[in-house]
């Protein structure tokens, strides 16, 4: 059987699937894209695809002044299997099969100028702020850098280095790449940039909060794109973005890094400061269907803080704001646990839930190559991957112990240690094409993985047990109810209904331990949450006491890097109904699904090079899969 064979195919085209109410956008959609040209493959079932909706290249200005070359060819080329050039010396090529989709997301801020200025014969070169940075003489680089990232985080342009023209050249060349790249049915590519919004907290440290959004287009693009160098607010995006759709031009934002965003990603009032109104909740939902859950600075499910009895929640967490050295206050608005319950206490108050979002991972990779693996890490920046020793995880020579090590000063080598092998977009679509899985992305049928190629799914509705041995379980989830990203609306006085959940491992990656659905809700002006295991390897019941599967026997030999499987499965599924079913209350229900424990890249660092981990580093971790929620109603 082929590695891609086990990826589970999908099921019958919906016919009870709510697609989301979003008229204030003049969007409508269907429930499934219709059959794609002769000779490309469809499936009316729906498969997974895998992909990487965040990539930077050298044309993003952080990514350049780290000494980042690489190119939008490069990352395509990255993404379909072929071995690149990382700037530090060494290459890099993606473990496993080629990616399915991709889109370069430069920074749109300044995009393709500091390239542009360090080219000489340019206009851009012979300005002051390129000699300063590029000249013969320069001098007081960092700063500059430094200059030109707070203007776009203000809003307040250098006017010497603003130039639109250079700017929609490069766009123009972007936009160009995915076109030569995209091969329907074999490999799909989506012109986009990210909109990089941040509101300061302290000017002195460099600190922000985190509201920059990825925006993909799904077929056609304009000639010039919007950034924060027109407006900081996310909401004149969204004004924008309805005038692309005007004009015939499909497009979706999806907000990263919630967990830097000191509260603002999932906020209760406006960029202004104002109560958020119906109108404000269905403009943001129309823009933005997705969140990126999980990806290189960190994972945005959940925090301990928030989530105490969940075992889980303190996973791969980032606690720097983006480019500083600040540590990141933890607030309710930066994680999407919180956000659905947040979204469903606003419905019930304004009459719409903004927060009704499905979930995507994503690389946020700075080398054009997004790092997927624990085992072969390179890092966010082409340093990161040059030494270990630059990266934290390898003791330094003539040092005995890590407590001798001094700590790092820098920015970037503080978060070094703190990034994570993450993530991917997950997509259940008809084909492998733009419209099929920019459709599926409309309608929230994704999901989230922090890097191996999980597949999981997740219906709601009205099954009987035995669906799940059925030749036509698919077919008959989508018959009888919901598919994640769906509402599913109960007739008043009727019980739970009934969920199907379905995982499938990674055949590259380590076997699955336990299947778990996650219960969101609000009561009493609370937010409330419940984890349960539903299926567990080897076969085990949940205990219905805690809801937890006993230990399955895996291990993890950190000297080593070792593993012992115990009794983890290559697939779990499960029927289950809520035994707290509340039928007055309005609840978000998704899976999130876990490998067996190994070694955190880190880990895996130290182990090559004969040096103790670094204590301050967790040593292993559980790789992991999160689906889009669905929205139960009465």
């Amino acid at each position: 059987m082929k590695i891609r064979a086990v990826y589970l195919s999908l099921a019958a085209l919906l016919a009870a699937c709510a697609a989301p109410d979003v008229p204030a956008s003049g969007i409508t959609e269907d429930a499934a894209s219709p059959p794609a040209a002769p000779g490309i493959p469809y499936n009316a079932t729906r498969n997974a695809y895998f992909g990487d909706l965040h990539v930077h290249t050298s044309n993003s200005f952080d990514a350049y002044v780290f000494g980042v070359r690489a190119t939008p060819d490069d990352a395509y080329r990255y993404a379909k299997g072929e071995k690149i050039h990382a700037d530090a010396g060494y290459d890099i090529q993606l473990q496993g099969p080629p990616l399915d989709f991709l889109a370069v997301t430069d920074h749109g801020e300044y995009l393709g100028i500091v390239p542009a200025m360090n080219t000489e014969g340019t206009a851009l070169s012979q300005t002051e702020t390129a000699k300063i940075a590029f000249g013969e003489n320069a001098q007081d680089a960092a700063k500059v850098f430094q200059q030109i990232g707070i203007s776009f985080v203000t809003g307040q342009p250098i006017e010497e280095i603003n130039d639109q023209g250079v700017m929609n050249t490069v766009w123009a060349k972007t936009v160009d790449a995915a076109e030569r790249f995209n091969e329907p049915g074999k490999f799909t590519t989506f012109a986009a940039y990210e909109f990089t919004a941040m509101k300061v907290i302290s000017a002195d440290a460099g600190a922000a909060g985190n509201l920059h959004r990825n925006v993909i287009f799904k077929g056609g693009a304009p000639d010039q794109i919007y950034s924060t160098l027109q407006s900081t607010n996310p909401e004149d995006l969204w004004a924008w973005m309805q005038g692309q759709r005007d004009d015939g031009r499909d497009v979706l934002a999806i907000p990263h890094n919630s967990n830097a965003s000191n509260g603002g990603m999932f906020a209760l009032e406006t960029y202004a400061g104002q109560p958020v109104d119906e109108s404000w909740a269905r403009t943001r939902l129309a823009n933005e269907p997705l969140v990126e859950i999980s990806q290189i600075k960190g994972t945005s499910e959940t925090h301990p803080d928030y989530s105490p009895n969940d075992e889980w929640a303190n996973f791969e967490l980032y606690d720097q704001f983006i480019g500083s050295a600040m540590l990141a206050t933890v607030n309710e608005g930066d994680y999407v646990r919180r956000a659905l319950s947040r979204g469903i206490s606003l419905e019930e108050e304004i009459g719409y839930n903004p927060y009704a979002f499905g979930f995507i991972g994503s690389s946020d990779t700075h080398v054009a190559a997004g790092n997927f693996s624990e085992e072969v890490y390179w890092g966010k920046f082409p340093q990161d991957g040059a030494s270990p020793v630059a990266r934290q995880s390898v003791l330094p020579e003539g040092y005995a112990s890590w407590a001798e090590v001094p700590a790092a000063e820098s920015r970037r080598l503080l978060s070094a240690p703190k990034y994570s092998a993450s993530g991917l977009a997950g997509v259940w679509a008809e084909s492998n094409t733009r419209d099929s899985l920019f459709d599926a992305m409309r309608r929230r049928e994704t999901f989230g993985t922090s890097g191996p190629r999980i597949s999981v799914r997740l219906f709601a509705g009205d099954y009987d047990p035995d669906v799940l041995e059925a030749p036509d379980l698919l077919e008959k989830a989508y018959a009888g109810g919901v598919p994640i990203g769906g509402d599913l609306v109960r007739a008043k006085g009727a019980g739970s209904p009934d969920f199907i959940a379905w995982a499938m491992r990674d055949p590259l990656s380590a076997p699955l331990q336990r299947l778990q659905i996650i219960k969101v809700w609000e009561e009493g002006g609370e937010a409330r949450e419940a984890v349960f295991d539903v299926a567990c390897s080897g076969g085990s019941m949940p205990d219905p006491a805690t809801h937890r599967c006993p230990d399955n026997g895996a291990s993890v030999d950190i000297s080593t890097c070792k593993t012992e499987p115990g009794t983890g499965a290559n697939d779990l599924k499960a029927h289950w109904s809520d035994p707290d079913w509340m039928p007055s209350r309005q609840a978000a229900y998704y899976v999130r699904v876990l490998e067996n424990p190994t070694c955190r890249w880190s880990t895996w660092d130290a182990v090559r090079a004969g040096s103790p981990p670094n204590p301050a580093l967790p040593t292993t971790l559980q790789e992991r899969a999160w689906t889009s929620p669905i929205w139960v109603k009465s």
